[in-house]
């Protein structure tokens, strides 16, 4: 009479879906902003500034973020009213009903909203590969370049990363201050072609086109596994 853990366990994996949603809805905010500009959203899924006429507001995202708190104190609060009762029914019980009612509604509607505003939305891929190919973002590979000609990864880190400061204070290029390092030199301005740095991430997981790749695929067996799942329900 007194168990209730289905009620936290879908509170659970809608707390968790919601954090999902929340972490997704970040990326987007920052993605959309004029720094970033690697999405633009459609006007059905953003308002406009009530002061700035060019600014165009993610508040979908931002309520999808702010829904995991909302969602994740339902669960704590149901955790927290079960953890002192004895095992038999007790009035307290009665109160599980808002919490779960609400991170329920709260979650249905992110994922509604959350759907419309990635399906309607229009990413700017040649911004976003324009960004990974900076060679800033290559430094790792320069310092694992030096690794591998026998380089301790530590010296390697700081030879590595007072190139990179250096280009920074003096407004230069990072590869004209690898070019002339001795301890780099030329070849190593092959580690900070375009893409260089994305195909070198090469192990499963990772972020390189393969790993992606692999990552894309099994995301939409599963995706396929759930659906069915679901039409048999």
């Amino acid at each position: 009479m007194s168990d209730r853990d289905f009620v936290a366990e879908a509170l659970f994996v809608t707390a968790l879906t919601q954090t999902h949603l929340s972490r997704l809805g970040e990326e987007i905010v920052l993605w959309s902003s004029e720094e970033f500009g690697f999405v633009h959203l459609a006007d059905a899924y953003s308002t406009g500034s009530s002061m700035l006429p060019q600014k165009k507001n993610p508040d979908i995202a931002e309520l999808a973020r702010g829904g995991a708190g909302r969602v994740i104190g339902d669960l704590t609060g149901v955790l927290a009213t079960l953890k002192s009762l004895p095992f038999a029914y007790n009035r307290d019980l009665q109160g599980d009903k808002e919490p779960l009612f609400d991170a329920l509604d709260t979650c249905a509607g992110a994922l509604r909203a959350v759907t419309g505003l990635v399906e309607s939305a229009e990413f700017d891929t040649a911004r976003m590969q324009a960004a990974a190919d900076g060679a800033a973002t290559a430094a790792t590979d320069l310092a694992e370049l030096l690794v591998r000609r026998g380089v301790p990864f530590r010296e390697a880190h700081e030879v590595v990363g007072a190139l990179v400061r250096q280009a920074v204070e003096r407004g230069i290029a990072l590869e004209e201050l690898v070019m002339t390092d001795p301890r780099l030199g030329p070849e190593a301005l092959t580690v900070l072609e375009p893409g260089e740095a994305v195909r070198r991430r090469t192990t499963p997981g990772g972020a390189g086109p393969e790993p992606v790749r692999h990552q894309l695929a099994a995301a939409r067996s599963r995706l396929d596994d759930q659906r069915a799942w679901l039409d048999r329900a």
